[in-house]
């Protein structure tokens, strides 16, 4: 059976786990947490990066740092993880889904002023499988209405827009580092932090609303409870686990590109045929190969391909059913507008394998399979 997924190792994982036992600081914000830190600064440009336990406690970091209160309004799609509506709905907000680009997969931007209204706080453009929703539109449009702008970038690391890093780009930016990610530590997230009018509170609010932070920095004498917060500090060990990937990052990225760009010259045939739909990259987007995927022609297809890859030893998953669909999503939000394109292509879309360790042979077996069930059709 060739799996979905296998987390990528780089080989010092290990070692760097022993480097922060021996150090014996273990609860966070030690050594390694601070090289991470040094990371995404120097590689995103954003003001201050913050790791945290996930990228679900990075949104609800978000969410209290835009100040998010009960009958405000958040823009979003609805193909999406739970977690980008929860952090939300936590504060009290009502979620307003927008339907998505049968192209990206991602918010349709020119349906999002359409939503707007008095109550509407912030728009979450979620950067799916890597590739940038439309920024500048989405930019413009929270200037001129006077609203956050919080990147959902959990698959979106090492991706770009018009040269500028994803989750860098709005006020702020989330990602995730899940087993399932690029680089990953298991479970863990990050806050990147655009403004640096947020940075102090951000600390405050990460480290369960006290001013800690400034204690060990010798800027107050003792620390005490002085806003809103929870404990998003993760511990010491995911960060030595994660350096250990963000420093071999760029061969990773370059490793994932290259099964992503077999796999699409694989399938072009099959596109230029009609039989299926491959992944879109629209013009100044430089992804980062989060995943593969391809559309069928609807649900019982793509029931009938899972099945059959199956049998040929092959684990293919579908993805997010709609959250609009869902009885949360009915409870907490509403939909607006028409739902043209959310539901019918998210019924569509196969994940294919993708992982760092996957071989050109398993892929050339992959692709072999999926013409082999087209010929059946």
């Amino acid at each position: 059976m060739i799996p979905f997924n296998i987390p990528a190792v780089t080989g010092k994982e290990e070692q760097y786990l022993r480097q922060a036992i021996q150090h014996r600081k273990l609860s966070g914000d030690g050594p390694f947490t601070k090289k991470c830190h040094e990371w995404f600064e120097e590689h995103t440009g954003c003001s201050k990066a913050l790791l945290t336990t996930s990228c679900t406690h990075a949104l609800e970091m978000s969410a209290l740092l835009a100040d998010i209160r009960e009958g405000d309004e958040v823009i979003m799609p609805s193909y999406t993880f739970v977690s980008t509506a929860n952090a939300f709905v936590l504060r009290g907000a009502r979620i307003v889904f927008v339907d998505i680009r049968p192209d990206t997969m991602n918010i349709d931007e020119s349906l999002i002023e359409a939503a707007i209204t008095d109550k509407t706080r912030a728009i979450v453009p979620v950067h799916y499988a890597g590739v940038a929703c439309e920024m500048d539109t989405i930019l413009s449009l929270a200037e001129t209405y006077g609203l956050w702008v919080i990147e959902d970038a959990a698959q979106g690391v090492m991706s770009t827009y018009k040269g500028r890093t994803l989750g860098a780009i709005g006020h702020l930016g989330c990602y995730s580092f899940h087993e399932t990610k690029n680089y990953t530590c298991g479970e863990g997230g990050a806050l990147l932090i655009n403004d640096e009018r947020l940075i102090e509170r951000a600390e405050i609010i990460r480290e369960k609303g006290t001013n800690r932070s400034k204690f060990f920095r010798g800027q107050v004498d003792k620390y005490t409870w002085v806003d809103l917060g929870s404990s998003y500090l993760p511990s010491e060990l995911n960060a030595a686990y994660l350096y250990a990937q963000l420093e071999e990052a760029a061969e990773i990225h370059r490793r994932r590109m290259h099964k992503w760009n077999m796999y699409y010259e694989r399938l072009q045939p099959l596109a230029e045929q009609g039989v299926l739909d491959l992944p879109v990259i629209p013009d100044g987007c430089e992804h980062n190969a989060h995943m593969f995927y391809i559309k069928v022609k609807d649900l019982d297809e793509r029931t009938r391909l899972i099945a059959f890859l199956k049998e040929h030893g092959v684990m293919s998953v579908f993805h997010y059913v709609p959250l609009h669909s869902s009885q949360a999503g009915q409870r907490f939000g509403r939909f607006h507008g028409e739902d043209r394109f959310t539901t019918r292509e998210s019924e569509r879309l196969l994940r294919l394998p993708l992982f760092d360790t996957l071989s050109e042979e398993q892929i050339a077996y992959i692709t072999d399979v999926i013409y082999k069930f087209c010929g059946r059709l």
